[in-house]
């Protein structure tokens, strides 16, 4: 193996951070789409599930993560309750569960990667407009991805503080879409093959999301 292989998987697992973080983020920025906003139904718990696997390129090396979900429980993945699933002037937000993400792996062999996520309770807001969006505030430092292997680095996403993830949401029935195409912002450290000059790395993934109060009845973004 050559010594630049060990430097893609580092980079690799780098992207592995940006997917964490970005993996059920809701959108861009919602202060920057003012306009009415509706979800429905009002109450509703919804659980965001991932639909194929999200991808992380670096290069020739790919990182496939083939599991990733949030669900309702502690009071948190709620559309608000009426009158608070509509506002007249922005975006309805609620806190969710922060995503998990299981399941991964590497296209270059014996590189290991863990994804922690440290703060248990995120933020979401939804927007109304061409395109609909979704925001996802993820916490600073609110996820760390480690490797091991050929590369030991550590990867934190939002390392200065909190930051807004954008998706683009598609009502559907019985599940609509919240789809990533975008990048997050991440710190890396680590000995050699570590890419410590890395600010951004870039993520896929489309998530699908579902009533889990009443599947028949689809979470939609309306005006």
């Amino acid at each position: 193996m050559s010594v630049p292989r060990p430097i893609s998987p580092a980079r690799a697992l780098l992207t592995t951070a940006a997917a964490a973080a970005l993996a059920l983020t809701w959108s861009g920025s919602a202060a920057a789409q003012q306009g009415p906003t509706t979800v429905e139904p009002a109450g509703a718990a919804f659980e965001a599930s991932l639909s194929g696997t999200a991808t992380f390129t670096a290069g020739s090396v790919v990182v496939t993560c083939r599991a990733s979900s949030t669900s309702p429980g502690n009071g948190n993945n709620l559309v608000p309750e009426a009158p608070d699933n509509h506002n007249a002037d922005g975006a309805v937000s609620g806190p969710i569960n922060a995503p998990n993400f299981t399941n991964c792996s590497t296209n270059v062999p014996f590189v290991y990667a863990t994804v922690t996520v440290n703060d248990p309770v995120w933020q979401m807001s939804m927007q109304y407009g061409s395109p609909t969006t979704g925001t996802m505030e993820i916490p600073a430092g609110g996820i760390v991805v480690t490797t091991s292997g050929l590369s030991s680095c550590t990867a934190t996403v939002s390392p200065n503080g909190p930051v807004g993830i954008s998706g683009t949401w598609t009502n559907g029935n019985p599940a609509s879409t919240l789809a990533f195409d975008t990048s997050a912002p991440v710190a890396v450290t680590g000995g050699f093959g570590c890419p410590v000059n890395a600010t951004q790395a870039p993520f896929k993934a489309t998530y699908a999301v579902t009533n889990t109060d009443d599947p028949s009845a689809p979470i939609t973004v309306t005006n």
